[in-house]
């Protein structure tokens, strides 16, 4: 992806090394207190090498599936002043319902799903999100490969007080959803965004403000393309949207955003859903619903052949398990019945 960089420890040497075939008895057992440093003779396992810190990954929302992600933990004191603020104008006047609910005789269903979640909605609550991230920053930690003074997006003047206010939501917004028009970017790859976005966060210890938040954005986008889908982005392609960028800056940001990572680009399906319906509690906290319409009677029809297919699937899976369960058992039955003869 872009640079020329090797995860491996030592390139040079294979990792299929040749064994000699000796006795048993030739062979002392040693352990990790018997060998001195000096000796490098004991591996270390690579689960040893990879975490160090179990604790950290715990806690660490973007590869712990049960872990709080960041963005919605951010989010909670802005959304608790919204709801004191709600309640309080609710009471002086209730307002207008601008929500749309189900009764008996209209069912208001949305077409996202976590398989396919809605592009338009997804983009809003990633900027949202990032938004959040910004303004409930905890300092202004960062790396110079990000800061957008050093290495700018565009010939445009960069004011003075660039790394001072914070951006918009409309504009974090405008930026993801030029790149994602521009690139025929999914849904889906918005939300490995995200998670690329709080995994750097959480490694590099560093926090995205208003002098790097785009350069992060951008190296997230590029990396979520790549791993995500089947035909990606070349980062070539990305200097036509951006003309103002080079392939070799972008290469060199890829680069340095994937050591950051420490190479750890895997998304678990776990992961994934979670900040998929993290977004959507950050949505509904931020009256920022997804699109309703009417369950209408093709659309019905089309639900209920999906849910026959499912449940004959699973039918056929119950049916098949208590096969192997019969003969597991008829197995064990015959084994004694020969035990009693003999």
């Amino acid at each position: 992806m872009g640079g020329s960089v090797s995860c491996c420890i030592s390139p040079g040497e294979s990792p299929k090394i040749h064994r000699r075939e000796v006795e048993l008895e030739e062979c002392p057992i040693t352990t990790a207190e018997d060998v001195s440093e000096d000796t490098g003779t004991y591996l270390q396992h690579i689960s040893d090498r990879e975490l160090p810190d179990e604790l950290a990954q715990e806690t660490n929302p973007s590869d712990n599936p049960r872990a709080s992600t960041l963005f919605l933990n951010k989010s909670q004191t802005d959304v608790r002043e919204k709801r004191k603020s709600n309640y309080l104008n609710h009471q002086t006047s209730p307002g207008l319902l601008t929500k749309k609910y189900s009764s008996c005789s209209t069912i208001y269903i949305d077409d996202s799903t976590v398989s396919q979640p809605n592009l338009k909605s997804t983009i809003k609550c990633v900027a949202l999100a990032i938004y959040y991230h910004i303004k409930n920053r905890d300092s202004n930690r960062s790396v110079d490969i990000f800061d957008e003074k050093k290495y700018p997006l565009s010939r445009e003047k960069i004011p003075d007080d660039y790394s001072v206010v914070d951006p918009e939501h409309k504009l974090i917004y405008r930026f993801i959803r030029t790149l994602f028009s521009s690139a025929q970017l999914t849904a889906e790859c918005a939300i490995v965004t995200l998670v690329y976005l709080e995994r750097l966060l959480t490694y590099a210890e560093m926090d995205i403000c208003p002098c790097n938040w785009k350069r992060i954005v951008l190296g997230a986008i590029l990396l979520a393309s790549k791993v995500w889908d089947d035909q990606a982005v070349w980062n070539v392609d990305y200097c036509q949207i951006l003309k103002e960028m080079t392939v070799e800056d972008m290469n060199e940001m890829e680069r340095h955003f994937l050591e950051l990572l420490q190479f750890n680009i895997n998304v678990p399906a776990s992961v994934y859903a979670k900040y998929y319906f993290d977004l959507r509690s950050l949505a509904d906290d931020n009256n920022l619903s997804f699109p309703l319409e009417p369950l209408s009677n093709k659309r019905a029809q089309k639900l209920e052949a999906i849910s026959r297919l499912c449940e004959d699937k699973y039918k056929d899976l119950g049916k098949s398990a208590m096969r192997r369960s019969v003969s597991a058992d008829n197995l064990v039955g015959v084994k004694k019945t020969h035990a009693v003869l003999s």
